[in-house]
């Protein structure tokens, strides 16, 4: 099965580029570090210390990811981080996270044993933390070959993705079975790991909880929101394609004077989203063309069009809704939101995040939402409920603070595979 596997990838490599192509001309980064996607570094990344490899594919990953990396640094003072993803979105978040080259950062080769075994090669991590979803069979396969071990770790496995796996029985098992340990986030993703063959498999909770929010951070989040004047802020955060078109409607339809901040989880989308605003007839702003000036008061849409800024844009609004759940997409990560006091809306389809978001509701810092105008709705109702939306928000800062805890866990699971 993994033969097959691999003649598909090696068929689908033509169209593999033209894709990066085609998505560059949206996202530059695609047409950056090609190279590196086919095994290719240079000699001046040639590790001269013993390695410590993190592959995290994108942003959400990459986020989850700094508090395990700072805490092996502190660990491992000698080793040096690799960090690897497949998205420039993610490196990108990499490089703002690590600033200085604290971490050295590289993008993944297709999943091809050639390509595995060039990069293990090069790097010759001494072990391989996958992060999240990550399984790779070549890349696995490749590392038990060399006695690398490998690792996943805060790993979450929807039922949705799980029933997927399911129809590959004998590509997904042998895979599963090789990785070394597993750091599962909930018993419900230990257990659907277990049922696809993870042999070691432990509950550690979501490292997203040990995120330390910077000073400057909450600081520039504190200045945008003087920014904005004095309006009640309502921001979109992270929303995927066909949700912002829903959720102007339902803003065009309110009376209330609120500002929406719309955040797309995709930076290709900015100028999509922001065509969709003005088609909706309403007067907005870039964050990138607002810089430090105050936003005037007829604008209705400012769109949050900056990387690295998500924490800021929570921090100046009054209420969030997590994006990526109108539509059945499976939602975004709450976890930012609730570690700043904010009440959070969620839509209906949260099956990528279900154990966390049916947590966040019962902790009654979260409110479930079936559509954009119950999504507008609620937000102004909060707004308008001072008393409420304080205490939602202080329901949320205990909720992130009681879960937190995950990445020590892990890094204490990980010892007996990195050598001192």
């Amino acid at each position: 099965m993994r033969t097959l596997y691999t003649i598909l990838w090696i068929i689908a490599l033509p169209f593999v580029l033209i894709r990066l192509f085609w998505r560059g001309r949206l996202e530059p980064g695609y047409h950056q570090y090609i190279a590196e996607r086919f095994g290719f570094y240079s000699a001046a990344c040639k590790p001269r210390q013993a390695m410590i490899w993190v592959h995290a594919v994108s942003v959400g990953e990459t986020r989850a990811a700094e508090p395990l990396i700072r805490q092996l640094q502190q660990s491992y003072p000698t080793h040096r981080i690799l960090l690897s993803h497949m998205t420039p979105t993610g490196r990108a978040t990499g490089a703002l996270l690590f600033p200085n080259q604290e971490v050295q950062q590289c993008f993944l080769p297709y999943d091809i044993p050639y390509l595995a075994q060039k990069f293990l090669a090069h790097f010759r991590p001494v072990i391989c933390i996958l992060m999240e979803t990550e399984v790779w069979p070549n890349l696995i396969y490749a590392c038990q070959r060399q006695h690398i071990p490998v690792t996943l770790v805060n790993a979450r496995l929807s039922h949705k993705s799980f029933q997927k796996a399911q129809h590959y029985p004998r590509l997904i098992r042998p895979a599963a079975a090789a990785i070394s340990c597993i750091a599962a986030q909930t018993e419900a993703d230990a257990g659907r790991l277990r049922a696809l063959g993870a042999r070691r498999v432990v509950v550690t909770g979501n490292s997203k909880f040990d995120i330390t929010l910077k000073l400057e951070q909450l600081a520039a989040g504190q200045a945008l929101r003087l920014q904005f004047g004095a309006r009640p802020v309502i921001l979109c955060a992270s929303t995927r394609e066909g949700e912002e078109t829903l959720i102007l409607e339902a803003y065009t339809n309110q009376s209330e004077q609120s500002l929406l901040v719309i955040v797309p989880r995709h930076p290709q989308r900015f100028d999509l989203v922001e065509q969709l605003t003005k088609q909706h007839g309403m007067r907005m702003e870039r964050r990138s063309t607002l810089g430090q000036k105050n936003l005037s008061s007829e604008v209705q849409v400012l769109l949050g069009d900056t990387m690295g800024e998500l924490i800021s844009y929570f921090v100046s609004c009054d209420v969030a809704f997590i994006g990526g759940s109108l539509l059945p997409l499976g939602g975004q990560n709450l976890i930012e939101a609730c570690a700043v006091k904010k009440p959070v809306l969620l839509g209906p389809h949260t099956f990528n995040f279900e154990a966390i978001s049916n947590d966040a509701l019962e902790a009654n810092c979260a409110l479930r939402v079936h559509n954009a105008e119950e999504l507008i709705e609620e937000a102004n109702k909060l707004i308008q409920d001072n008393q409420r939306r304080t205490r939602m928000g202080e329901n949320a800062l205990e909720f992130a603070n009681r879960h937190r805890g995950a990445t020590e866990r892990t890094v204490d699971l990980l010892r007996e595979f990195i050598p001192r």
